[in-house]
């Protein structure tokens, strides 16, 4: 899906006046980084190569559908500094009675949430581990390749957004056919070996 481009198609979140980000369906994400640092890893020979942060970030993602019952992740790519990923909301059984219209609803489950809930717990581990990694001397080259930016490097760089790791806002767009989710699929699957032509690579 050479001609699909997050930057151009996303310059800024649009959200659906009255869409219910809680109902089922899915979702392809964008996520990032601040600055847009390459944070995450490196691209090598079309494929991406996570440092510990891209690692940390990579499990707290898949982390999140074992917290949140209610949501499934399918295709997704750390890149170096920003994550594309589809979220699915599933299918929930017991539909809302006519007794609940107008109550108040939880947002907890909506995409929003969701994506609040993983920038919370990655910023958390990310500091964790440099603190913990930086009070015993133990910052050291990433274990990737031997051309990958330091650890220590990175770890600066972090500490000098105050661990905002994360642009403020996301990008989302509500995936409709089957046509828009395979093209989208392939995108992200394809994303590292396209990195050079990517908007997002600063």
């Amino acid at each position: 899906m050479s001609n699909y481009n997050p930057e151009k198609h996303h310059r800024r979140s649009i959200r659906l006046k009255g869409y219910d980000y809680a109902q089922e369906g899915l979702y392809f994400i964008t996520l990032c980084c601040q600055n847009r640092l390459h944070l995450f890893g490196v691209i090598d020979n079309g494929k991406m190569e996570l440092n510990s942060y891209g690692i940390i970030a990579n499990q707290e993602w898949l982390n999140s559908p074992i917290i949140r019952k209610n949501i499934q992740f399918h295709e997704f790519i750390i890149m170096p500094n920003h994550i594309h990923g589809i979220i699915e909301i599933l299918y929930q059984e017991k539909r809302r009675s006519n007794q609940d219209i107008g109550k108040f609803k939880s947002p907890s489950q909506t995409i929003g949430a969701i994506i609040r809930g993983y920038k919370i717990a990655t910023i958390k581990r990310i500091k964790d581990y440099i603190k913990t990694r930086a009070s015993t001397g133990e910052l050291q080259f990433a274990r990737t390749k031997q051309f990958a930016p330091r650890e220590k490097d990175i770890a600066e760089e972090i500490i000098k957004l105050d661990y905002k790791i994360w642009q403020r806002n996301y990008y989302e767009h509500i995936i409709k056919t089957a046509r828009a989710y395979n093209n989208i699929s392939n995108y992200i699957i394809n994303n590292p070996r396209n990195w050079k032509e990517d908007k997002l690579n600063k």
